[in-house]
C-alpha cells in the first residue's frame, strides 16, 4: 500500500482517486438518476457521493470493494432526497415532473411511465430491483451495499418487481426498460413506427 503522508503520499491518493473517478463516475450518475429520476438531482447526489468518497478516501480504498462503499452512500443519499422530496412535493408537482422527463424523447411515454413506475417503488426496494437488474450485481453485493440481510434484497426485489410489472407489464428486459442494458436503435423504436 502506497504511503499518504507527506506530498508524495497525497498526489498517490489523488492519483488513486482521480482514477476511481474516471472508471465508475458514470455509472454512479447511471445509478442516482434510476433512483431519483431527475437529473439534475442526481448528478447533486453522485457528486456528494463522491466528495464524500474524497473526504475518506483512504477508508474506502482499504474497503473489500471500494464501489460497494461508495455506491452504498450514494443510495442512502437519493433515498434520504427522495424521501425529502416525497414529503415536500404534492401529488399534482409530481405528475407534472414525470411528464416531463424525456420530453423530447421519441419513446417519451414509455420513458416516463417506467420512470413513473420506479418513482412509485418504495425507496429500498427500488433500490434493490435498480441494482439487481439495471447494474446486473449480485445478491451478495446488493445486501454489501445497502446494508441489508441477502434475505431482504431478495424479499425486497421479488415485491419490486411484482409492482413494476403490474404497472409496466411484461416486454422488453427489465434493463432495457430501465435504460442501460443493450438497446441499439432497433429497440428504440416504438411499435408500429418505421
Amino acid at each position: 500500500m502506497r504511503r499518504t503522508g507527506g506530498p508524495d503520499g497525497h498526489a498517490a491518493r489523488r492519483e488513486d482517486f482521480a482514477a476511481f473517478v474516471a472508471e465508475h463516475a458514470r455509472g454512479l450518475n447511471r445509478l442516482a438518476f434510476l433512483m431519483l429520476s431527475d437529473e439534475h438531482a442526481a448528478e447533486d447526489v453522485a457528486a456528494d457521493a463522491l466528495l464524500a468518497a474524497w473526504r475518506h478516501w483512504d477508508r474506502v480504498r482499504s474497503a473489500d470493494n471500494p464501489l460497494a462503499y461508495v455506491r452504498r452512500i450514494l443510495v442512502n443519499a437519493a433515498m434520504e432526497r427522495f424521501r425529502r422530496r416525497a414529503q415536500e412535493t404534492t401529488l399534482l408537482g409530481r405528475l407534472e415532473l414525470m411528464t416531463t422527463v424525456g420530453a423530447n424523447d421519441p419513446d417519451g411515454a414509455v420513458t416516463v411511465d417506467v420512470r413513473a413506475a420506479l418513482l412509485r417503488l418504495p425507496p429500498r426496494r427500488r433500490a434493490c430491483l435498480v441494482l439487481r437488474h439495471a447494474f446486473d450485481l449480485s445478491e451478495e453485493d446488493v445486501a454489501q451495499i445497502l446494508g441489508i440481510s441477502l434475505g431482504t434484497v431478495k424479499s425486497q426485489t421479488s415485491k419490486a418487481l411484482v409492482q413494476f410489472r403490474a404497472e409496466v407489464g411484461a416486454g422488453p428486459s427489465l434493463s432495457r426498460r430501465l435504460g442501460v442494458g443493450p438497446a441499439g436503435p432497433a429497440a428504440r423504436k416504438a411499435p408500429g413506427h418505421a
